[in-house]
């Protein structure tokens, strides 16, 4: 036999699904296999433990190919290689401009400049801010909540007065009235002006195919919580939006839908978004396919697909920029926010981002440090240079877990799209109110997780770091939403968040009042059972550092009287007796006892004999069932903490 006709691992036997789930149903041991290893996603997703070829029996774009329709596997036939972005805020244009000129040279191949004052942009101004920057090589990106014609009117007569290719420009303006209204709730002007002004614009610049000059900034439902279907449905119901009310208005598809641009978030769910993305290409592609765009490419059709039966199936190509997202983001231990940021660009990247932004990892508290600005860039530098990320088009391609959440994710964002669709679009769902419900129940859903640790967070609901204390005055701005609603807004609007918010208000409490006062001291009384005192000291430390409390472990007490004397000796404000359920029958009411109400008595776990303790006086349980959040708010008012 041809040795190229051996295949890998063929002296096994194949196994069938059939096996697979017997075997796993007698380790299961008679425990619910859907309880036990089928995980609900907040996305209403089921996710099998393990997933086999066959699962992939009947999905239509596993055939396809990089570059193909849908899109499914990316825009691009060859390679992965996106965009670098690094935002930077304009206050001065000519600082603005040698920043952008310092960092192009570190790495950056996007540049975004961000305007929070509502200026008209001239074509000096513009002058002044891309001096010395090569257009045709270098990606440039325009943020403005308002006056985006007369930017866009200046930046075509800038892009004409220096002659710059139009082929070769690639740009994008940040316009989006029904973002604006989602945010401020309501539109600039009014809704009939307000698209009238999108049309306009998009009519100024015809021969400058690489702007996108309409935004849809999907990352505003990301930064507020929602789920990655609800960021997926809600941004393809806008892109819908602004293509039915500019053909409505007299243009092709085929020349508004690739003029649009999607600003995607990125969280820590790594599979998950890797296929968002891969979902988000196929979905768009199929809706603009319905509008039957026609091809703007002139006489000749140049599109890599030939367009077939007058429709440009290039034309739904979604051009996607990824932003790294702030709701999992932490104040404290920010550090980790670095490994969040990695694998979310990760994600972003295998997922076929066209380009990406990483938030540095102290963006959510400062104006972000040289320091902190130059490790976000270098990230995405180890992912091209060290990692080859950049090399093979859709890596994700064939795995059959990937494979079938792309799947997943696209079923339920489609069905939340239609339900849109089914109330008259996206700006009359929002003006009902379904939208903002949808997201704000998700969010609730989502801070709930991690105030009882069914969502963790490094450094905060886990493991937080004993030593670290804020001790400098933070805006008190920072553990509240973002809240960015007009004094005469028409409707509820959009508020950014994050999941950390409420359990870092607590300890920067704790910080607060131990500027002034002595740090609230928890002491661990360990007896008997070494397994279970030792294992739910570490428990009660993590639980009550949360709240920034001074935690003292010890190895077990040979007497409740040693330990209890070891504790008033610590002088410590909360005193956790730690053993087994079996021991606390005896130990929990003695330690109570001694210690006469001088330290506020905690028992860590929830005993079969509870009762009886709170018979005895003993009001104070911990265990993985806590609520975090509300029984550290507890114990904070205790103590007079507020």
């Amino acid at each position: 036999m041809n040795e190229k006709d051996i295949k890998l691992f063929s002296e096994f036997p194949p196994v069938s699904t059939e096996a697979w789930e017997a075997q796993i149903t007698t380790d299961l041991k008679g425990k619910d296999y859907d309880k036990t290893l089928v995980w609900r996603t907040n996305e209403g997703i089921n996710v099998r433990p393990y997933y086999r070829a066959e699962n992939l029996s009947g999905l239509e774009f596993v055939g396809t190919l990089p570059g193909q329709f849908p899109y499914v596997r990316g825009n691009r036939k060859e390679g992965n290689n996106w965009l670098v972005r690094q935002d930077i805020e304009v206050i001065n244009f000519g600082d603005a401009n040698q920043k952008a000129i310092d960092i192009l040279s570190k790495g950056v191949t996007s540049l975004g400049f961000v305007f929070k004052t509502c200026q008209e942009i001239s074509v000096d101004n513009l002058k002044q801010l891309l001096q010395g920057i090569c257009l045709e090589k270098t990606e440039v990106n325009f943020v403005m909540n308002c006056k985006n014609k007369p930017l866009v009117t200046s930046l075509i007569g800038f892009l004409k007065d220096q002659k710059v290719n139009p082929d070769e420009v690639k740009a994008s303006v940040n316009f989006d009235p029904i973002g604006i209204f989602t945010l401020k709730g309501k539109f600039c002007s009014n809704e009939t002006e307000a698209f009238d002004c999108v049309k306009e614009v998009l009519e100024l610049a015809p021969e400058y195919k690489g702007i996108q000059l309409i935004a849809v900034n999907g990352k505003n439902f990301n930064n507020a919580g929602s789920s990655i279907v609800q960021e997926l449905g809600f941004s393809l119901a806008i892109g819908a939006e602004y293509l039915t009310r500019l053909t409505e208005n007299g243009l092709n598809a085929g020349v508004v839908a690739p003029r649009i641009r999607f600003n995607f978030g990125v969280g820590g769910n790594y599979f998950m978004e890797i296929a968002k993305f891969r979902a988000a290409r196929m979905l768009w592609a199929n809706i603009v396919k319905a509008y039957e765009p026609k091809c703007d490419c002139g006489p000749d059709c140049k599109c890599e697909e030939k367009c077939s039966d007058d429709i440009c199936l290039c034309a739904g190509k979604m051009h996607i920029h990824t932003e790294t997202s702030i709701w999992n983001k932490t104040i404290y231990d920010p550090y980790v926010n670095l490994l969040r940021t990695e694998t979310e660009a990760m994600s972003a990247t295998l997922g076929g981002t066209d380009s990406l932004t990483i938030r540095p990892f102290d963006a959510v508290y400062e104006q972000p440090t040289d320091f902190a600005e130059r490790i976000a860039r270098n990230q995405q530098a180890v992912l091209k240079e060290e990692a080859h990320f950049d090399k093979i088009a859709d890596p994700a391609a064939g795995s059959y877990y990937i494979e079938t959440l792309t799947a997943s994710i696209a079923e339920q964002a489609w069905k939340l799209f239609l339900e849109v669709q089914g109330k008259g679009g996206f700006i009359a769902a929002f003006r009902q109110g379904f939208v903002q419900a949808q997201v704000n129940e998700m969010a609730a859903k989502r801070i709930k997780a991690v105030a009882t640790r069914r969502e963790n967070l490094l450094g905060v609901n886990q493991f937080p770091n004993y030593n670290e204390q804020i001790s400098v005055d933070l805006n008190s701005q920072l553990f509240e939403a973002v809240d960015q609603t007009d004094k005469d807004a028409e409707v509820e609007t959009i508020k950014f968040y994050r999941s950390a918010q409420q359990l870092e208000a607590l300890r920067y409490k704790t910080d607060s009042f131990s500027a002034k006062n002595k740090r609230p001291k928890a002491f661990m009384l360990t007896i008997g059972s070494i397994v279970f005192s030792k294992a739910r000291a570490q428990f009660a430390c993590n639980f009550f550092a949360v709240a920034g409390y001074e935690v003292v472990d010890n190895n077990a007490f040979e007497t409740i009287d040693a330990g209890v004397k070891a504790a008033l000796e610590a002088k410590a404000d909360i005193v956790v007796i730690c053993s087994s359920d079996e021991e606390y029958a005896g130990f929990a009411p003695e330690a109570f006892g001694q210690l006469k109400g001088k330290a506020i008595f905690v028992v860590a776990g929830a005993p079969a004999c509870s009762d009886d303790l709170k018979a005895a006086g003993i009001e104070n349980f911990i265990s993985v069932k806590s609520n975090l959040l509300e029984t550290l708010t507890a114990y904070n008012n205790k103590l007079g903490i507020k």
